[in-house]
């Protein structure tokens, strides 16, 4: 069972993702955390995408059906090969702020030119 910070992570954005605060969210955890944290999405009937996230995490990814499908599409590879194109879509999709998302491609893109 995950520790309770963890829990109380993915409880804060199930719960955003229920009223409407989020259309997706990304969750983060350690990979042994991975069952808790699916079973849990299955049990309130929420879609779901898992993405390995370096040796030892999982990236669960959840909300809409059809963000789950550009996901899907998008995030294809570890998120820190993402393009900067790649990544302004994923940060934009996932509510960051849009002004830092701005700032964060023109960075990205500037070290690819």
């Amino acid at each position: 069972m995950p520790t309770p910070i963890d829990l109380k992570v993915l409880m804060n954005h199930i719960y955003e993702y229920q009223k409407g605060v989020r259309r997706m969210v990304l969750f983060t955890c350690p990979k042994q955390y991975g069952k808790y944290a699916t079973e849990r999405l299955r049990s309130q009937k929420i879609d779901y995408v898992l993405q390995s996230a370096g040796k030892n995490n999982l990236n669960v990814y959840f909300g809409r059906p059809e963000c789950l499908e550009a996901i899907r599409l998008i995030a294809t590879r570890p998120l820190n090969q993402l393009t900067p194109e790649e990544d302004f879509i994923l940060g934009a999709m996932l509510g960051y702020d849009l002004c830092a998302q701005c700032q964060r491609y023109c960075e990205r893109k500037c070290k690819v030119s």
